[in-house]
């Protein structure tokens, strides 16, 4: 059985190779070339081994790289710090046997943590590892809407930012970067446990689903933290942008606190206060809003 490590690791350095061209790196390309990007033999030869040892490690076989092996390769193939710290990651975990079938168990919010959501005053909400939607405040359910409305299943920013029946996401211009945020940090939850059922179930469900998120998904992009801005399409009131940042929470991987804030005096900021008065006063009895 292929470790699943080595299969991720693989499947990371033909993405990042597939990126390369023959110019980005001094080499000629040549002729007609029949694959995108660098040949293997090319980044073996940048990163002086043989190809036949690069090969079958995007291949996934049994091969444990040295950390001088991956130097190499990480600066063949001029990756940054948060992508060298992913390929370390994964290399180190596909040196170690494959780990028993692990209990998971389901990821809770402690108590003071939704203390902390209620008395903040801007939206916020506590994502799982695979960006489950756990907790989330008053502001927050104003912005993003009714948790009610689906199912806890499908209480996922992935599942929901990929939901064909939620046109107002996918009209705003910001769609795509935001959802190579969140993929990215999905990509690094998987490296922590390739296995894990809940990103088996959601990575397996897109896939089958949905070309835009096999597209993106197929970039490997990782993201270890993340802050940004984010363009919410609000009938309502109009167009609110607002910056967003993560903050990790306790547990190894743990959860994280997602907070969405506006410039004090900006306009977003007083669209987002006038969008949490209109829904409070328009929420059906019995249901948050």
């Amino acid at each position: 059985m292929t470790h699943p490590y080595a299969r991720e690791l693989g499947d990371f350095l033909r993405a990042r190779r597939s990126r390369l061209s023959p110019r980005d790196v001094g080499l000629e390309p040549g002729g007609r070339r029949k694959v995108t990007g660098l040949r293997r033999e090319e980044l073996a030869l940048l990163a002086g081994l043989s190809t036949d040892y690069y090969q079958r490690m995007e291949q996934g076989r049994e091969v444990r790289p040295s950390d001088d092996v991956l130097d190499a390769i990480a600066g063949a193939l001029g990756l940054d710090d948060e992508e060298r710290r992913h390929l370390f990651n994964l290399a180190r975990a596909a040196r170690r046997p494959v780990p028993a079938r692990v209990h998971h168990l389901p990821e809770r919010v402690p108590e003071g943590t939704r203390r902390l959501l209620r008395v903040l005053d801007t939206p916020a909400v506590v994502l799982g590892r695979h960006l489950d939607l756990l907790a989330g405040n008053p502001m927050a359910r104003a912005l993003l809407g009714d948790p009610g409305a689906h199912q806890p299943e499908r209480l996922n920013m992935l599942l929901l930012l990929f939901d064909d029946t939620l046109t107002g996401e996918r009209s705003c211009p910001d769609w795509e970067r935001q959802a190579l945020d969140y993929i990215g940090m999905m990509r690094a939850a998987v490296a922590t446990d390739p296995a894990h059922p809940r990103a088996t179930a959601i990575v397996g469900e897109l896939s089958i689903r949905s070309a835009e998120f096999r597209r993106l998904w197929a970039r490997h992009d990782v993201r270890e933290s993340v802050s940004g801005t984010k363009t919410f399409r609000v009938p309502e009131v109009g167009d609110i942008v607002l910056d967003w940042d993560t903050y990790p929470l306790p547990g190894n991987p743990g959860p994280v606190l997602l907070v969405f804030t506006a410039e004090p005096g900006s306009a977003d900021a007083d669209r987002l206060r006038l969008l949490a008065r209109r829904r409070a006063v328009t929420a059906v009895p019995g249901r948050t809003g």
